[in-house]
């Protein structure tokens, strides 16, 4: 008797859910065109930081005789895992007819390997930055293996390349497997320059259109957000602000607005909010920061 109730119960709940995505078929996607999976993604991302790092990340041995083989078995397989997940990517949009985007997604799996000799310069220069600015750093491998804002920083740059070219969901995705990882969270869209370094990083924000510039060092909690904005949907105006030349910005600093410009070699002090931007070579703090006691209830 329980079972035939049990049955019906969950007989009216199945019906009960297919009749809310009648009701509610934005969060649905029912056209058939499979969505590129997490699992996909991630696999893909592994592959493309195994060869950005060569010999890191892996359980293989990489030395100079195995690398060429090592690359090439690699760059093989985020070609096709590249290729396959762009291709869902594309067509889930629904702008593009499947040939074109499996025409185009093929395009865009050679772009990103060619790519990877820049990336690579680039983030030489972030590890550089990071030993540099931390005095805790021991080594560039302790930094690649162990350091948060590294992981965010080469994960950004390849989502960054994608997002340029016009990818649809990927580069998302990609960045946001290592904000859960790392408590980072930078949109593809943003642009960086070299020696990017990310002290600690739990907290950070980064904005889709904010510009950052060569040598900027921020700390924990820092945001780099836009005005609250009424009327929802995409825009295409600059929200966010903008970083220039050999910046620091301090634990906890709040930065806002797409007509905020901090010149170059300034310094923002920890727990700051601004909505303007200040001119090069400014130093920001806090107006008197003052502690509160409070009594403890008798």
């Amino acid at each position: 008797m329980a079972d035939e109730l049990d049955q019906r119960v969950l007989a009216q709940a199945i019906d009960d859910i297919v009749a809310s995505y009648a009701l509610h078929g934005n969060i649905n996607h029912l056209d058939g065109a499979n969505l590129p999976s997490r699992a996909l993604v991630s696999g893909l991302l592994d592959d493309l930081l195994s060869i950005v790092f060569p010999g890191y990340f892996v359980e293989d041995e990489v030395d100079a005789l195995t690398c060429r083989y090592f690359v090439g078995e690699r760059c093989v397989r985020v070609l096709r895992r590249l290729e396959q997940v762009a291709a869902r990517a594309f067509s889930s949009t629904g702008t593009e007819s499947a040939p074109i985007s499996g025409e185009r997604a093929r395009q865009l799996a050679l772009d990103v390997v060619r790519e990877i000799p820049r990336l690579r310069e680039l983030l030489d220069t972030d590890v550089q930055a990071a030993l540099a600015g931390d005095p805790a750093a021991a080594s560039a491998s302790e930094i690649i293996m162990s350091y948060p804002g590294v992981e965010a920083i080469a994960v950004h740059r390849i989502a960054h390349c994608m997002h340029r070219w016009g990818v649809p969901l990927i580069p998302r995705m990609m960045t946001e497997l290592v904000h859960r990882q790392t408590g980072i969270d930078i949109h593809p869209g943003a642009t960086i320059g070299s020696s990017f370094f990310i002290d600690h990083g739990t907290g950070v924000v980064v904005g889709e259109t904010t510009s950052i510039g060569d040598r900027v060092k921020l700390y924990q909690g820092v945001t780099l957000g836009a005005l609250s904005v009424t009327g929802g949907g995409r825009s295409s105006h600059k929200r966010h602000p903008t970083i220039e030349n050999d910046v620091t910005i301090y634990a906890g600093a709040t930065i806002l607005g797409g007509d905020t410009i901090i010149g170059a070699g300034s310094v923002v002090g920890g727990n700051v909010w601004l909505t303007h931007g200040v001119p090069a070579g400014t130093t920001v703090t806090l107006d008197k920061p003052s502690l509160v006691f409070i009594k403890p209830t008798p």
